[in-house]
């Protein structure tokens, strides 16, 4: 499985997996040669050539079933007959997956549509989605007999290698630019992670892992390179699917960055389509910050994004900012083969949703959480929703990640504790503020 130091392939798959397609030229390549990327545009760091898994769904459907999925366990692995794994390999004890599905009335009336569902991935193991793709990830190094993997990321992705690698007692090296917050930071040092803070952008430290990998028998987790990690985020489609009755909602809001998890949903919907399960697929709204709009500007003015150079990027909203999105070829079919759109807001816009998100859900999401919400605001006030819609938002990360966005949003809405005495006088204090109100 190494040649000189780099992981080559054969990597773990699935019983149903035929082949895999490369997202470029649609050259067809057969599981035992699967790596990461097409051969023919590997090679160089940038290793563009990203494979799209393909599956035998005519077999799969006697696995594949709403009664054979009932059986399973309430978490991802409930879906492992089409994930590029196993059936008999280990996976991370912890529990992944299955997260809430909640209905909003109140953001339902806010919003001027029929339904508001909150996809709410803030309860995963580490606090975001990226544990879904992350699982995955360990449990193929491990049936490869590895000992580390490895990943570059802005803080979520990282998190969550770190927090599964140490579930299955692997070593686990991250890249993060030195930007990343200090909570994210502090989640990897506590799971054991050796980090290597890049003094650059999200990019740079990309590229160094990337560079890593090819000197280190390291299993490589980035996302736009690996092609299994879109199979482990698609499990979030399963899921609204599932929790819906197998009744699609008419959209999906998400916040984008490197584009992979609005990849993996259009995989995981479209799956559920070939099988059967559903009709349909839901309309896919991926969100960009302003300051971080590679994909809306390319989508906008139908721009070859293989040509196309990365653009600088800045955004309160860390966990999507990326000057060149690396999974921006699954990201734009996504869009255009669901009839979709790319938003842009910018950053106060993204701010204001975090507490209209929690006051209105109880769900506290970060910046890049509350894009999606902060989407569907936008989309509303152009007037380009439906009063008849069923919308669902993807809401990615916990607040906790980021608690410094958090004071901020609060801030600009005059969100502030009020000061009162103790006793008696603070007691008066208290009721003579609440008569004011």
């Amino acid at each position: 499985m190494t040649t000189g130091h780099a992981v080559t392939p054969p990597f773990p798959q699935g019983p149903f997996v035929t082949h895999a397609v490369c997202q470029i030229c649609g050259r067809t390549v057969a599981p035992n040669d699967m790596g990461y990327v097409c051969p023919d545009h590997a090679g160089d760091l940038k290793d563009e050539g990203i494979l799209d898994l393909r599956y035998d769904y005519q077999a799969a459907r006697s696995a594949f079933t709403p009664e054979a999925l009932a059986r399973g366990p309430e978490t991802l692995w409930r879906y492992r007959s089409l994930l590029p794994l196993p059936l008999d390999a280990e996976t991370p004890p912890l529990t992944v997956g299955w997260t809430p599905l909640y209905e909003s009335p109140r953001l339902a009336r806010l919003l001027g549509v029929a339904r508001v569902l909150i996809k709410d991935e803030t309860r995963q193991p580490t606090a975001s989605l990226k544990d879904r793709a992350s699982a995955l990830a360990v449990a193929q190094a491990k049936s490869m007999g590895l000992t580390t993997v490895a990943c570059a990321s802005t803080g979520n992705a990282a998190a969550a290698l770190a927090g599964m690698a140490a579930s299955m007692d692997l070593e686990c090296v991250i890249f993060v630019p030195a930007s990343a917050p200090q909570a994210k930071v502090a989640q990897l040092l506590a799971f054991g992670a050796r980090v290597f803070t890049v003094q650059g952008s999200y990019d740079d430290a990309f590229d160094l892992c990337m560079a890593a990998c090819q000197v280190r028998p390291w299993y490589n987790r980035n996302t736009a390179y690996n092609p299994f990690m879109t199979e482990g985020k698609k499990t979030a489609a399963f899921e609204i699917a599932e929790q819906s009755g197998w009744e699609v909602p008419d959209r999906v809001f998400v916040g984008v960055g490197d584009g992979c998890i609005i990849g993996g949903l259009h995989k995981g919907f479209a799956d559920l389509k070939a099988l059967g399960l559903t009709t349909r697929l839901p309309r896919l709204m991926g969100v960009q910050a302003a300051g971080s709009d590679y994909l809306h500007q390319a989508w906008h003015n139908n721009e070859d994004t293989l040509t196309k150079p990365a653009i600088p990027a800045h955004t309160v909203a860390d966990s999507i900012s990326a000057g060149l999105p690396r999974d921006r070829l699954k990201a734009l079919a996504a869009v255009r083969e669901t009839h979709g759109a790319f938003i842009k807001v910018d950053d106060p816009t993204i701010l204001h949703a975090i507490p209209t998100l929690a006051q209105n859900t109880g769900v506290f999401a970060e910046p890049a959480g509350a894009a999606a919400l902060a989407g569907a605001l936008t989309a509303a006030q152009a007037g380009n929703l439906s009063p008849e819609d069923t919308i669902c938002l993807l809401i990615t990360g916990s607040g906790l990640k980021d608690v410094a966005s958090a004071i901020q949003a609060c801030s600009d809405q005059n969100l502030t504790p009020t000061p009162v005495s103790v006793g008696r006088r603070g007691l008066d204090q208290v009721l003579d503020v609440l008569t004011a109100r």
